[in-house]
């Protein structure tokens, strides 16, 4: 059976595929995430966490064009898929219904956040 959840980190990689779009590969990946979190990461982690989200059937990805600034290799594209939006979906959802449940804080204190 295919797993079906996400961790936080994986949360947040597939968050930046599409934030990034057409330019979601590896290196620049590990870069949004160390501007977005101010934490460093190995480009190893991100690969694994794109190798497992693919796995999952979260993520499809395919090779761009040549680039004469990479002495002509081309760069792998990912993409969210349908499944990996509902994850994402699914991921948001819980959380609110999480934070809702916290005495200190309502949906109504985060609802600015989400709209």
């Amino acid at each position: 059976m295919k797993e079906t959840g996400i961790g936080e980190f994986e949360e947040v990689i597939l968050l930046l595929v599409g934030i990034l779009d057409q330019n979601a590969y590896a290196f620049r990946i590990s870069e949004e995430f160390e501007s977005q979190t101010g934490r460093s990461i190995s480009i190893g982690a991100v690969h694994s966490a794109l190798e497992r989200l693919s796995g999952k059937g979260f993520l499809t990805s395919e090779m761009g064009k040549p680039s004469a600034g990479r002495g002509g290799r081309r760069k792998r594209i990912y993409s969210i898929t349908a499944s990996g939006r509902r994850a994402l979906t699914a991921s948001r959802d819980f959380r609110i219904s999480l934070w809702s449940q916290f005495p200190d804080f309502s949906v109504d204190q985060l609802s600015f956040v989400f709209n």
